[in-house]
């Protein structure tokens, strides 16, 4: 069997973000598991249209845009697509697609039901694609996502005191990893430590852009937090930094937040507390789903109650051990290579292998 998995999000500006960090690792491992079976795996840039589709027989989107053309409009073999989540779909008024996102968004929903199979990385995110793209349920398979090894506890101080000198962080500091999209949440949550008098400090590369649409909806949130919160001294963005330092400071963290609306999975969760750092999320189905009982949860409306959260962390040593020693428990459900077997499991089914 010939497989060819698409790798055109390491090409574009995802390869820093979520679908990036899929495709590669998923990639990476699903080499080695297809090794095993005498298959082939092609990694291949799908919108480039430079490889003969048709020698292939079963082709892997890792990734489904909602209002861009991602699918192809005619089958070559059998189609595998991942979808991660489908959060404009539930916020539309923070994310309209204007009328040419809405014509492309029916032509995907059209190229939706020529695929054979959809993965996704939950069984929250399964439910909503069911409800929202009407794909059918018994074809949906949640697997879940894993974590890079190379987030673990640091054993050696000195590394946390030189990411804090050169940060000019504090000792005791939240931290909050990715994008500034509304569902993210991030008002309330600078509201939420400025109520228990705690420094923010967030890392993504987002966070630091200034020229942007200030007038697009979805920048709604974002615009709101930077006229509220850019020049507060204890409110730090970050920006992108390199892997190295961000496992240092989950490690230097206090204490991780991920406040989202809604997430489809949420992996800095499970970053977090791979690095022994406690964690407090918004009590939303996915991250329930992912956290297990390894996390504190709070309303993601109220600002209070995820302060309150955030200081029940920060004031009680034994709050924070015991969610720590959960954590790493918990994580050990999740790794690259399961999430390629069980990949591998998908691709052998839609093949009636």
């Amino acid at each position: 069997m010939r497989i060819a998995f698409d790798i055109s999000p390491l090409e574009s500006g995802h390869r820093i973000r979520g679908i990036g960090f899929y495709t590669r690792n998923l990639a990476l491992e699903l080499k080695k598991v297809i090794k095993k079976t005498g298959w082939s795996l092609d990694e291949v840039n799908l919108k480039t249209g430079k490889k003969k589709y048709t020698r292939y027989d079963l082709i892997h989107y890792p990734y489904f845009d909602l209002f861009f053309i991602s699918l192809p409009l005619f089958k070559a073999a059998k189609l595998v697509v991942t979808i991660h989540d489908i959060t404009p779909l539930l916020y539309p008024r923070d994310y309209p697609p204007g009328i040419k996102g809405e014509i492309k968004f029916q032509i995907q929903k059209f190229s939706l039901k020529k695929i054979d199979a959809v993965i996704t990385d939950t069984k929250t995110s399964k439910r909503d694609i069911t409800k929202y793209l009407g794909y059918p349920e018994d074809k949906i398979y949640p697997i879940y996502l894993g974590i890079d090894k190379q987030f673990v506890k640091i054993q050696n101080p000195k590394k946390c005191n030189q990411l804090r000198k050169k940060y000019n962080l504090p000792n005791k500091f939240v931290l909050y990893v990715g994008d500034v999209n509304p569902n993210k949440n991030l008002v309330r949550l600078a509201r939420a430590c400025k109520i228990i008098g705690s420094t923010l400090v967030i890392v993504g590369k987002q966070a630091v852009i200034e020229d942007f649409d200030n007038q697009h909806p979805e920048m709604k949130m974002w615009v709101e937090f930077l006229d509220k919160y850019k020049s507060d001294p204890d409110i730090r963005r970050l920006g992108y930094i390199k892997d190295e330092e961000l496992v240092g400071l989950y490690n230097c963290a206090s204490v991780y937040c991920q406040p989202s609306l809604y997430e489809g999975f949420g992996l800095p969760v499970l970053e977090a507390m791979a690095c022994g750092c406690p964690v407090v999320c918004a009590k939303t189905p996915a991250l329930e789903e992912i956290a297990g009982d390894a996390a504190l949860f709070a309303n993601p409306h109220n600002s209070r109650d995820i302060a309150s959260k955030l200081s029940d962390i920060l004031e009680e040593s034994k709050v924070k051990h015991t969610l720590i020693t959960k954590g790493h428990k918990n994580i050990q459900k999740f790794s690259w290579k399961k999430c390629a077997r069980e990949t591998l499991d998908v691709y052998r089914k839609v093949l009636n292998l």
